[in-house]
């Protein structure tokens, strides 16, 4: 890193407070950031994110499975009907 050179106390003032709001802006993030990780690991977003998966599982499983029954139900209750 080059060195700054100062040719007044009001430069390196100005310097050091913008180094300072950068330094907050920083930490704020950092804070947001471990709230975030925290509220991901609550047990309410655990289990909302386990029933998710659990559902889109079953829903994706059963529309295939009912793709398959649906022409068999069908074809058994026209046989039925005939008395086949």
């Amino acid at each position: 890193m080059q060195t700054k050179k100062y040719s007044s106390y009001a430069q390196i003032d100005r310097e050091l407070e913008i180094l300072k709001v950068e330094k907050e802006i920083s930490y704020q993030k950092l804070v947001l950031s471990i709230q975030n990780t925290k509220e991901s690991f609550s047990l309410l977003n655990i289990t909302t994110n386990v029933f998710d998966s659990v559902k889109s599982t079953f829903f994706s499983s059963y529309a295939t499975i009912l793709r398959i029954l649906i022409p068999i139900i069908i074809k058994w209750f026209r046989h039925k009907k005939r008395g086949d």
